[in-house]
């Protein structure tokens, strides 16, 4: 089952859906008394009630505008320095999780602008596997980390190069910079979340290439280290990191300019797009 949040065309409300082949099956419409929004479905527990929805779409695909899959998450903790390629690449030895966090006004849908900062000219892309957390979960098991998940998705994670230094976090909170979609796939459906193949392209050229087989830390692992020490709940995400080949560690650099076209996709998820836009253009209609 694919979930996407969005905003209905029609009514111009913030709202939530089903993906089919041929569109979006308007969950809100049906269940928003119950359950505002994706976030509310989890921590009732809802999901099981969706997948008896059937029916025509209610939207096209380009119809609608996407939101961010979980728009205001309590908590997005991210992942550096977790594929080996990346590690070899940075040259990093230290071996416990390189960790940081992103703001929720960080966000930007599928199909939405990535806000390029007119103070930097450092703006490198990462294309990541988002984890969306789907129960409750404090000091969890390795072995029952995967039972809390409820669902994947894929992440640009734009970094602001100049402003990153040995403290990620000032690189990473610059508004509208982290695309997050297009939708949620629920757990279910993705057998071992270490089986992903997992790209990213830059104006068509694939510059990442990697799969989930080859982080350091498996989601598993990173679930049950966070919530050692911060509790998880239904609606917080977990970025899981991205494979080698940024922009800052190429000959010549390659960074991000207004324009540009990122996408991350990731096998059994889907293809998330986002087009470069300049900081004044974004603020502009933000």
């Amino acid at each position: 089952m694919k979930l996407a949040s969005f905003i209905n065309p029609e009514t111009w409300q913030k709202t939530y859906g089903l993906i089919d082949a041929d569109g979006i099956i308007d969950l809100g419409r049906r269940f928003s008394d119950t359950y505002a929004d994706i976030p509310a479905a989890l921590r009732a527990g809802a999901l099981k009630q969706f997948e008896a929805v059937q029916g025509a779409p209610d939207f096209r695909f380009e119809q609608v505008t996407f939101l961010p899959v979980i728009e205001q998450p309590g908590k997005i903790l991210c992942v550096g320095m977790n594929y080996m390629e990346k590690r070899i690449e940075f040259q990093q030895t230290v071996d416990a999780p390189t960790l940081f966090i992103r703001f929720a006004d960080t966000l930007s849908a599928h199909c939405q602008p990535l806000m390029k900062p007119e103070s930097s000219n450092e703006f490198d892309y990462e294309g990541e596997l988002a984890v969306v957390i789907g129960q409750h979960a404090d000091n969890v098991s390795c072995e029952a980390a995967l039972d809390v998940v409820a669902g994947y998705s894929c992440f640009m994670d734009g970094s602001v190069r100049d402003m990153q230094y040995t403290w990620f976090t000032s690189g990473k909170n610059w508004r509208h910079t982290g695309g997050f979609g297009p939708w949620m796939v629920t757990a279910d459906e993705i057998g071992d979340p270490q089986q992903l193949d997992i790209s990213t392209f830059l104006n068509g050229v694939r510059v990442q290439h990697d799969t989930t087989n080859n982080m350091v830390r498996s989601v598993a692992e990173l679930i049950a280290y966070i919530s050692r020490f911060t509790p998880l709940a239904p609606g917080d995400v977990i970025i899981t990191g991205s494979p080698e080949g940024m922009g800052k560690k190429r000959t010549p650099s390659l960074f991000m300019k207004a324009g540009d076209v990122v996408e991350v996709e990731i096998i059994q998820i889907g293809r998330l797009v986002n087009t470069v836009a300049a900081e004044r253009d974004v603020l502009a209609y933000a």
